[in-house]
């Protein structure tokens, strides 16, 4: 049960109330974005939240307990709001979300009614509907540490300790051509092995796709360099665009101890057994049964 402000509380207990939903929606990358079922627009905590974007939700609704509470929110697709282009990027995964109660007549009386995290956004011709789930739907995600083969951090964290600025982890360039939907030829990266940076991430830092980051499926050399991304960019990418790229680590003791040299900071468990080691049996004669280590 919410603890409504007095003066809150006597509007509403007027009964000839003057309120309106208000949404607001706060990216990873700093944008904040307004909106509001009123027909004009409400500004307040230094946001304007926008009316003429034809921005509607469910039912509201919240329990007890740990269950994962949601919502879903519909809107139109514009260029001065969400573009399509924006949604498709990426660029709203996991926004953080707050909805507000607010009287139109005098913001300074709003409440809280929910907070939580954009989730599955889906896309029309000309609207979208987005999944808003409560703060509930993080203690449905993993935490710590997996006992795996693998090494669990990533590439230049903390306890990575690889220092990504380091010249031999990170490029430059510049896009030339794109052969293909995912594949571009580049620039800048002539001094680099094929395959460095295959498994790594690029960001842009111009163009359409400026700030945003791919995963890179490959990197080849022969007949000029290209990169090749996982997915196919849902923006435009131009001949001149300029991006920053990071070596790639697919996480395994020998690429950790060949190519990085970081044995003392990998994350995994290599000698784990697996099922090979489930399911063989001792034969006679056979080498290094003696009870000592099998990675001396």
């Amino acid at each position: 049960m919410k603890t409504l402000a007095p003066e809150m509380q006597a509007h509403l207990d007027t009964g000839a109330t003057t309120l309106a939903l208000c949404w607001r929606v706060a990216r990873a990358d700093g944008v904040v974005l307004g909106f509001t079922e009123h027909d004009l627009d409400l500004d307040f905590d230094g946001v304007v939240h926008k009316a003429a974007t034809g921005f509607s939700s469910t039912e509201i609704s919240q329990s007890l307990g740990l269950a994962v509470d949601d919502l879903e929110a519909a809107g139109a697709l514009s260029s001065a709001a969400i573009t399509e282009a924006d949604l498709a990027a990426g660029r709203y995964d996991d926004a953080a979300v707050s909805i507000h109660l607010v009287n139109w007549a005098d913001t300074d009386q709003r409440v809280l009614l929910a907070a939580g995290a954009l989730g599955e956004v889906r896309r029309g011709r000309d609207a979208f509907t987005a999944e808003i789930r409560s703060l509930a739907h993080r203690l449905q995600q993993r935490t710590g540490r997996t006992y795996q083969y693998y090494c669990d951090a990533d590439l230049g964290d903390a306890r990575c300790a690889i220092a990504l600025g380091d010249p031999a982890w990170t490029g430059t360039g510049d896009v030339i051509s794109s052969p293909g939907p995912r594949r571009f030829l580049v620039t800048g990266l002539g001094g680099f092995a094929d395959g460095w940076f295959a498994g790594g991430k690029l960001v842009f830092t111009s163009g359409a796709g400026d700030g945003l980051a791919f995963d890179l499926r490959g990197h080849t050399t022969e007949g000029g360099v290209a990169l090749e991304f996982w997915a196919e960019p849902t923006v435009t990418i131009a001949p001149g665009d300029t991006f920053t790229v990071t070596a790639g680590c697919d996480k395994s003791f020998a690429t950790c101890k060949a190519k990085f040299a970081n044995v003392s900071n990998f994350r995994g468990f290599p000698h784990i057994p697996g099922n090979d080691v489930l399911q063989s049996y001792p034969n006679r004669g056979e080498a290094r049964l003696d009870g000592g280590s099998l990675f001396a």
